[in-house]
C-alpha cells in the first residue's frame, strides 16, 4: 500500500477570460472549449520542438468539473507561475518522477509567459474589434 504521491513543482497558469476567435479575430469567446475563463490549470508537459505553442495541461473541465488532461494553446493561458502541487489527481497525470525543481519551474514559467504574450499578439494580424475584451486589451488590475 503506497501513500499519497510526493509533491512536485509544476507550472500553474490561468485560462484567459476572453479570447479572439474567427476571421481576423473579430469575435470573442470566453475561455476555451475545454476550460472556463479564469480556470487554474497545471502544465504537465511542453512541446519545445514547436516553440512551446502547445502545452499539455490538467484542470477542471468546463462542463463536468472533472479533472481532464488536454493539449491547450499557450496563447490561451496567462499568469504562469511555479507552484508546489500536492493534488493527487494532478500528480497522477504527470509523466512520472521527473519533477522539476523550483528554479526550473520558475524558468519555464517565465518562458511560457513570454511565448503566450507573443502568440496572442501574432496569431490574428488584424486590429482588435471595438470594445475588445481579449486578454491583451483588458486593463491590468492591481492585486
Amino acid at each position: 500500500m503506497s501513500g499519497p504521491p510526493e509533491p512536485a513543482w509544476l507550472v500553474a497558469a490561468n485560462v484567459v477570460l476572453w479570447r479572439r476567435y474567427g476571421d481576423l479575430g473579430q469575435e470573442l469567446r470566453p475561455g476555451t472549449k475545454a476550460y472556463r475563463g479564469g480556470a487554474k490549470v497545471y502544465v504537465i508537459d511542453t512541446y519545445p520542438g514547436t516553440g512551446h505553442q502547445q502545452l499539455t495541461t490538467v484542470g477542471h473541465a468546463r462542463h463536468t468539473g472533472r479533472w481532464i488532461t488536454i493539449d491547450t494553446g499557450t496563447r490561451h493561458l496567462h499568469a504562469f507561475r511555479a507552484q508546489l502541487v500536492y493534488i493527487p489527481a494532478v500528480l497522477q497525470r504527470c509523466a512520472g518522477p521527473g519533477a522539476a525543481t523550483r528554479q526550473e519551474a520558475e524558468e519555464l514559467a517565465a518562458l511560457l509567459e513570454r511565448v503566450a504574450g507573443e502568440g496572442r499578439h501574432a496569431h490574428h494580424g488584424a486590429p482588435h474589434p471595438d470594445a475588445c475584451l481579449c486578454h491583451a486589451c483588458l486593463p491590468v488590475t492591481p492585486e
